[in-house]
């Protein structure tokens, strides 16, 4: 068994799973008959695609996505998020629709026990409703906020 974990192997590029060289059939891979010469000639096509200043922009999206998902705003609604800035991104400042944001997370133990006061109707409640974050796109502060059944 050690044998063969030692014999030389690689990943097809096609499907993605690892191949012996020696069950290589005719220069091939046995799953789906890829060769890495076809591979490294359609892999030139796609360099000009992602660029070094899309490499920014997708770790920009990484961070803002992760820091929402780890405060518990479910994933669609922060897809929407970044969405929304993108496409106000590729216009002036002045020009941006849409720049305020709110964004539901969960509520913590103490949450649920302690009055809360409802960000839209300003009365006081202590059961169920929701926790919210609202934010602006145009500066860096988040609030927190609770909204009642009624609102």
């Amino acid at each position: 068994m050690t044998s063969r974990m030692q014999s030389p192997h690689t990943t097809c590029p096609g499907c993605q799973e690892e191949v012996f060289l020696d069950e290589l059939v005719g220069g091939k891979c046995p799953l789906c008959g890829c060769t890495l010469e076809d591979f490294e000639e359609s892999f030139g096509e796609y360099e000009g695609i992602l660029d070094r200043s899309d490499l920014s922009w997708l770790i920009f999206n990484y961070f803002v996505f992760k820091k929402f998902v780890d405060l518990g705003v479910p994933p669609h609604q922060v897809m929407e998020l970044v969405t929304t800035y993108s496409q106000n991104a590729e216009k002036p400042p002045e020009e941006w629709s849409k720049t305020c944001f709110s964004l539901e997370i969960p509520m913590k133990p103490w949450d649920r026990i302690l009055p809360k006061h409802c960000a839209k109707c300003h009365r006081w409640f202590i059961r169920g409703g929701k926790k919210q974050i609202q934010g602006d796109m145009k500066k860096t502060a988040l609030d927190v906020g609770f909204i009642c059944d009624r609102c």
